[in-house]
Parts: C-alpha cells; sequence; structure tokens
C-alpha cells in the first residue's frame, strides 16, 4: 500500500514539475526532427577540431572569420564544434550568445551521436532574446537537455549560424525601458534598438548534470535490428520536453532470455539509474529502468527497485 502511495504521489509530482517548461524553450519545436536540418557530410565532420567540455564548466568561444569553418550547404562563416562525455548521465546545456556593437550571433545547434550520427537540431528561433542582468549582458540563450544513450562514451554539438539567419535581426531592449521596468517606473515609449545577425560572435555554453526530462541520444542500449540513431520514443515524434524518453517496447517473454549474460558494469549502471530515479521521486522513470534492465538480462533491478523504494516509504 505504501509502494502505491508513494508511486500515485510522485507520478503527480511528475506531472506538475513538466507542465512548467523551460521559459526559454519552444514549445512546439521538435529536436528529434531533422528533416530541415543542414545535411552535413560525415567526411567534413571528421575534420573539425572538436573541444571537450567538463561538466560544472562554462565554454567561451570568440568566432571570427579566421577560425574553423565547415563546407556544408546553408552554413555560414565559422563554426564551434564541442565534444561531451556521454557516461556521466543526463546533460543540461545552456547556451548564450552575446550581443555587442549592435550585432549578434544567431546559434544553430546539430547534436551528434557518439558515431557523429544527427540526433537532435535545435535551430536559431529556439534560442531566444534575454534582456540584460546584473551578470548577463544582451543575449539570444536557450537550454538543452540531453540523454546519452548506454554504452556511448561521448556525443558532439556543432554550433553554427546559417545563410537565412544572416539576412534576420533581433529587437533589443532599450536600456531606458529596462532601468524603467527595474525600478519601477513608467516605461519610456521610445523605440527599441536592432541588432543584425553576424557570421561573428561570442558564444558561451554551459553544462551540467541533471535528473529532469530530456532527448534520448544515441542507440539505444539492447535495441535489436541495425544501430540507427534512437532520438525519443521510436514510434513517433515526442514534443520537446514532454516526459522522459520511453523506452523500447517490451520484448515478448521469451525475448527475456538472453544469449549472453549482462556486463557487471551495465547491470551496476542500471541499478544505479534506478536507484537515482527513485530518490528523485521520478518513480515512472524507474519503471522504465527496471523494464529495459531486465529485457538484457539483469537479476539485481527488481531487487534494487523494490528496496529503494522500500527507502522512500
Amino acid at each position: 500500500m505504501k509502494m502505491k502511495k508513494l508511486a500515485a504521489l510522485c507520478l503527480s509530482a511528475a506531472l506538475l514539475t513538466g507542465s512548467a517548461l523551460p521559459a526559454l524553450a519552444e514549445i512546439n519545436l521538435v529536436p528529434q526532427d531533422l528533416s530541415s536540418a543542414p545535411a552535413v557530410p560525415p567526411e567534413n565532420l571528421q575534420r573539425l577540431s572538436w573541444q571537450p567540455l567538463a561538466a560544472a564548466q562554462t565554454q567561451t568561444t570568440k568566432l571570427a572569420n579566421s577560425g574553423q569553418t565547415l563546407n556544408a550547404p546553408h552554413i555560414a562563416g565559422p563554426v564551434a564544434a564541442y565534444s561531451l562525455p556521454a557516461n556521466i548521465g543526463e546533460l543540461t546545456l545552456t547556451l548564450s550568445s552575446e550581443v555587442a556593437n549592435g550585432q549578434v550571433f544567431a546559434p544553430n545547434v546539430l547534436v551528434l551521436d557518439e558515431n557523429m550520427r544527427p540526433a537532435a537540431w535545435f535551430p536559431s528561433r529556439y534560442f531566444t532574446y534575454q534582456k540584460p542582468g546584473v551578470m548577463a549582458a544582451d543575449r539570444l540563450e536557450g537550454v538543452m537537455k540531453l540523454t546519452p544513450a548506454l554504452g556511448q562514451q561521448k556525443i558532439y554539438l556543432l554550433v553554427f549560424t546559417t545563410d537565412s539567419d544572416l539576412t534576420q535581426t533581433t529587437t533589443l531592449l532599450d536600456p531606458a525601458k529596462a532601468y524603467a521596468q527595474g525600478t519601477g517606473h513608467a516605461v519610456p515609449d521610445i523605440p527599441d534598438p536592432i541588432a543584425s545577425h553576424s557570421r561573428e560572435g561570442t558564444i558561451k555554453l554551459k553544462m551540467q548534470t541533471s535528473s529532469g526530462s530530456s532527448i534520448l541520444v544515441g542507440p539505444l542500449f539492447g535495441s535489436s535490428g541495425p544501430s540507427a540513431v534512437t532520438v525519443g520514443n521510436t514510434a513517433a515524434p515526442a514534443p520537446a520536453y514532454a516526459a522522459a524518453p520511453a523506452a523500447a517496447p517490451a520484448a515478448a517473454p521469451a525475448a527475456k532470455a538472453h544469449a549472453e549474460p549482462i556486463m557487471h558494469d551495465t547491470e551496476r549502471y542500471f541499478n544505479q539509474q534506478i536507484t537515482q530515479a527513485v530518490n528523485s521521486g521520478n518513480i515512472d522513470k524507474a519503471l522504465k529502468l527496471l523494464d529495459e534492465a531486465e529485457r538484457v538480462g539483469s537479476t539485481s533491478a527488481r531487487r534494487t527497485f523494490i528496496s529503494s523504494v522500500k527507502g522512500k516509504g
């Protein structure tokens, strides 16, 4: 009875939390839809120099015409290329592009799995204008949440702007208006400045680990068939930052008899993730992890789930 009550409370809390989407996210954007993303030849990606990024690190990159470029249709000017660890769980990435001298770099982000296959795309419209604060200037900013699939060591982020972006502008907030809003005075009726989009600029990328809903990047561990890139639910594209990505459909009971025993590191990974999910109140995620773990041959995942829930009760 305690377990049922706990599950109901946790699922209700998860639903309420899920309704509060990040302010920067564009609700109608589906990052898993790659139909409009620029096609980049794999050999061109291999030639790039990928900057490694560690957890809790903020990387500042100045994009200049003298920097590295990518020969691909519609991509304009220099690009930034980052290599991220894929074995530390879910990642929360905050990308910002600062306005300077009436210009701003409008970023697009292409997410690549360990084999440098496209997995998700965040176009420039995802990165929205943020007014200046005490410690931040005018900027375009967006928050991305990614879950590297099990078994990967790295995933990659390619940041660039496009020919189409260079024809557009961003409306800023006039400093006098910002001051009036901050002090509670009447906002003056004056025009706001306009920033043109540029090939150059300064971007900042901050990475943190996270246990929130995210996009699954890479082939799902234990899935059958060719190792295609799996982003979210394989049955249909899921809206951005909806419920946590669904696990692969459960196989028939006979399929649980795995030909090879599960590796110790893999079983330990599942047990850790199940415990973390229960401790954070995400019972739905824990159950999905349990199902996937048993599907690939785990014999301890169920005990881990039950003991973790009892510990919360």
